[in-house]
């Protein structure tokens, strides 16, 4: 699932992009979380108070108040680097303008359907293939992509109904799937990520202290190390760590 905000003052022009998204996932069953904002300043404030949420922004350049390239730029300056963005306008003399905010895609309005459809599936197909940064999991309702850096840990729960369940922690929430946990461990381990435990995989950036044979998260979850893993996991963060100074 992509998480997609619409930011533009007309009400008229939010629910036509958003019926469009409507019509292109039961199209081609990509699935959208849409969120409707009616200027500039009202995502600003969802991101100064929520944070990262979106996948993909698609903004009104011309808005009253904080135009759209304002609005992205500030969320740049807030290192929010990931989010996609598509800016639309009736005036092609804005696209210089927003290279500074690295747009992914410009559209002119009146918004032709199969172009901005042609270019909403080239952007989702991107982000299903930045496998640096975004791993995409599933559930019995959604499919979910989740960033690297989001993720605090993945751990095992046991279950009488399902098999292999896990759960990805974030700050936000807790994402259940299903999974062989030493299979996201190795596909992990060179993105910051570490078994500590045969149920647990911990990102080691959100690590705040080692006490004893328990990692303290930055959230401050307790998190057990398995007894032949004290050593091995103590010697793998302080690594990381030097690795990350260097």
């Amino acid at each position: 699932m992509f998480n997609v905000a619409i930011c533009d003052d007309e009400e008229k022009q939010r629910e036509l992009v958003k019926a469009m998204l409507i019509s292109l996932s039961l199209k081609t069953n990509i699935d959208f979380q849409v969120t409707l904002f009616a200027s500039g300043e009202e995502l600003i404030s969802h991101y100064k108070t929520v944070g990262d949420t979106f996948h993909i922004l698609i903004m009104d350049v011309e808005m009253h108040g904080m135009n759209g390239i304002q609005a992205a730029k500030e969320i740049r300056t807030m290192k929010f680097l990931d989010v996609q963005i598509m800016f639309l306008t009736s005036y092609p003399e804005y696209m210089v303008e927003s290279f500074d905010v690295v747009t992914f895609q410009y559209l002119i309005k009146p918004i032709q359907t199969h172009i901005f459809e042609e270019k909403m599936i080239k952007l989702c197909q991107y982000l299903r293939s930045m496998d640096k940064k975004f791993v995409l999991i599933k559930s019995a309702y959604e499919e979910l992509l989740l960033k690297y850096d989001d993720i605090l840990w993945i751990e095992v729960m046991k279950s009488l109904t399902i098999k292999n369940k896990l759960n990805f922690v974030t700050n936000e929430s807790t994402h259940e799937s299903k999974g062989i946990i030493s299979n996201y461990a190795d596909a992990l381990k060179d993105h910051g990520f570490l078994q500590i435990h045969r149920s647990i995989v911990i990102n080691l950036m959100h690590v705040q202290k080692f006490s004893g044979s328990q990692v303290v998260m930055l959230n401050g979850a307790e998190l057990p190390i398995g007894r032949s893993k004290v050593k091995e996991v103590k010697d793998a963060y302080t690594k990381y760590m030097i690795m990350r100074i260097q």
